[in-house]
């Protein structure tokens, strides 16, 4: 019998290049890693729930950052020498700039698709710290933070930092007129520390503004903020993998297994289609919308300012700390200016940053709940938690507000000075009442929820009993419901003196 060519003549079975490739990668130490790995992934179980898209989003953010400046890399010149420009943007032509603008220019008319991969480059940058800030939200409220999790809750914490190290690093870089504006209040923020200011604006400016500042954030952007970015990342997914994913309380669920799907194929292929979705919706705004046209500011400028500019809004905050500061807060001791105005702001931000990345170790030394936790909890059931949350986002929201107070003034006829004078109420009674309601709200959420567990789902029937009574009759909860309501999983016996087993028949008496 005649052998036919490409298959074996023992099995008979086609054999490829990529499939001789693969079993002899296969035989190999790192084929074989890679065959338990993928063995342990699919039989590793995640729950499916809105709230892990965050990272998704996250980490397509961070890619589409690391492809495009890439390649922006090659066409940009870090460099504060001043050149003339003659570039295909006429308008600008003959222009005094500097080199690290001139490129900008370059990349964004010479360059073909340098504008798209440029503006994919920042909106990325833009819309990486929100969902970074998303995902801190949905662990705080949901309690995913305590242990053993509390790792992971400072790793992201970090990246949340990294990222704005990173955006701010990189919004200087065009060395336009609005980023040139920027510096200069940075420049300004550096000179009010007391005693060392002079030292770090020499150090980071490298001399009298703008100095050196585009060679000193260069590597910072390229090469501090990536390697630390990543490194965060690829530790905080070693930590996950090492731990069991958290979920919430439904029926067969504990604090010892996880009810959900396999990580390969089903959940890959989930978190692979969202990631390619946000990507090309990045590709899409970028293409579509645009942002950061620095030839429209024109090239930056040691002694003129940009009216109306503003900060990228992830570092709103930090912005609008500065303008709420009363005027005149400063005083003279041991031979140097203290000024207030400075200190204060940083000391405020800084302790507000505090907080936020030692909650869980505050929650865990105040409650004395060393226990841990794989279930997560629904808002309500934790209102002390879920107020403080709600205060600590209404004291951002009046910071990042602040930074926009002139705006404010200016779009709605108002005088600066009243704008800048709500703002200052509002991040220190707003976070209060914020406190308050919240609480208050979680608590009459408990109510209803425990009136559910007694009595069932409202129905609308009303019926007549023989003996002339009239009842409305309530719809009892199912397992999954009741459970969840609970907010325990299955594990948590029903507290005593308290039915709430829903009987297969439930009504309410009402007045006849």
């Amino acid at each position: 019998m005649r052998k036919v060519r490409g298959q074996s003549s023992g099995s008979g079975a086609a054999t490829s290049l990529t499939d001789r490739a693969a079993r002899r990668l296969g035989r190999t130490a790192a084929g074989r890693k890679v065959a338990t790995l993928a063995a342990e992934l699919e039989h590793r179980r995640v729950p499916l729930h809105w709230s892990n898209l965050f990272g998704v989003v996250s980490l397509a953010c961070i890619a589409v950052i690391v492809v495009t400046g890439v390649f922006l890399m090659f066409f940009y010149s870090p460099s504060s020498t001043p050149v003339g420009y003659h570039g295909a943007y006429t308008p600008l032509d003959g222009a005094t700039m500097s080199k690290a603008m001139q490129s900008t220019l370059a990349i964004s008319f010479d360059v073909r698709g340098g504008l798209l991969l440029r503006q994919a480059h920042h909106w990325a940058a833009l819309l990486l710290p929100a969902a970074v800030i998303l995902q801190l939200l949905t662990t705080f409220f949901t309690g995913a933070f305590r242990r053993p999790r509390r790792l992971g809750w400072v790793l992201l914490f970090l990246i949340l930092i990294t990222a704005l190290v990173g955006g701010w690093s990189g919004y200087a870089l065009p060395d336009d007129m609005l980023s040139g504006t920027g510096l200069r209040i940075v420049e300004g923020i550096v000179l009010g520390i007391p005693v060392i200011g002079t030292w770090l604006s020499m150090l980071l400016f490298g001399g009298e503004f703008p100095g050196e500042i585009i060679e000193h954030l260069y590597p910072v952007h390229v090469v501090v903020v990536p390697v630390v970015l990543i490194a965060l990342l690829a530790l905080r997914i070693r930590v996950g993998y090492l731990q069991k994913p958290a979920q919430f309380a439904a029926s067969g669920r504990t604090e010892e297994n996880v009810v959900g799907v396999p990580v390969l194929p089903n959940a890959a292929v989930r978190a692979g289609g969202l990631f390619l979705i946000v990507t090309g919706l990045l590709f899409l705004v970028s293409a579509t919308v645009t942002v950061s046209p620095i030839w429209l500011y024109g090239p930056s400028s040691g002694g003129d300012a940009s009216a109306g500019s503003q900060p990228d809004w992830y570092t709103g905050f930090l912005d609008g700390a500065l303008r709420l500061v009363p005027p005149g807060w400063e005083f003279v001791w041991l031979g140097h200016t203290w000024t207030l105005a400075v200190v204060v702001p940083l000391a405020v931000v800084g302790a507000y940053l505090a907080a936020v990345v030692l909650y869980p170790f505050l929650e865990e030394r105040i409650t004395g709940d060393t226990r841990d936790h794989n279930l997560l909890d629904r808002p309500r059931n934790t209102p002390t938690r879920t107020g403080v949350g709600v205060a600590g986002m209404t004291f951002y929201a009046g910071l990042w507000g602040a930074g926009s107070a002139d705006l404010v003034a200016t779009h709605f006829h108002l005088g600066v000075e009243a704008v800048v004078a709500f703002y200052q109420v509002a991040v220190v009674i707003g976070p209060i009442i914020a406190f308050v309601v919240t609480r208050r709200v979680c608590l009459g959420l408990q109510r209803k929820d425990r009136e559910i567990l007694l009595h069932g789902y409202e129905t609308g029937r009303i019926v007549r009993l023989p003996g002339g009574e009239y009842v409305e009759v309530h719809q009892p909860l199912d397992e999954d419901e009741r459970l969840r309501l609970l907010g325990t999983g299955d594990q948590r016996p029903v507290p005593a003196g308290d039915d709430l087993s829903p009987p297969v028949t439930m009504a309410r008496r009402v007045r006849s």
